[in-house]
């Protein structure tokens, strides 16, 4: 499985951004395609998954009534809308596919990174 996530860029706090993740390669029904962060100096954490099967979503507390996840199976694509952005949404966004839901040991395939920088 091949993962290329795409979306990020410079926002003032407030606004909003949308991340795209296209899956290429073997599909596995029951996976969960998930979105982590990571900023400077800290762990990559946890933002949002959806199962790919029956859209059953996950959401870190942070980012709950903030960042909706969706996908769209027929494009093998996963998005992240991002709105009410806070600086602290600042950070390197990674998509991932495993059978998750939120632990980063549970995902087996990782795209590159794109970076969100939120700014004051």
């Amino acid at each position: 499985v091949q993962l290329q996530a795409c979306g990020g860029g410079l926002v003032q706090a407030g606004g909003f951004l949308r991340l795209s993740c296209a899956a290429s390669g073997r599909t596995i029904s029951n996976y969960v395609m998930g979105w982590f962060r990571q900023a400077p100096g800290k762990e990559r954490e946890f933002v949002a998954g959806i199962r790919r099967s029956d859209g059953r979503t996950y959401y870190a507390d942070s980012v709950k009534g903030r960042f909706t996840i969706s996908r769209d199976n027929a494009k093998n694509t996963v998005y992240l809308q991002m709105n009410s952005l806070e600086p602290e949404d600042t950070a390197v966004y990674y998509c991932a596919a495993g059978y998750g839901p939120s632990s980063p040991g549970t995902y087996n395939y990782w795209g590159q990174g794109t970076q969100v920088t939120v700014s004051q």
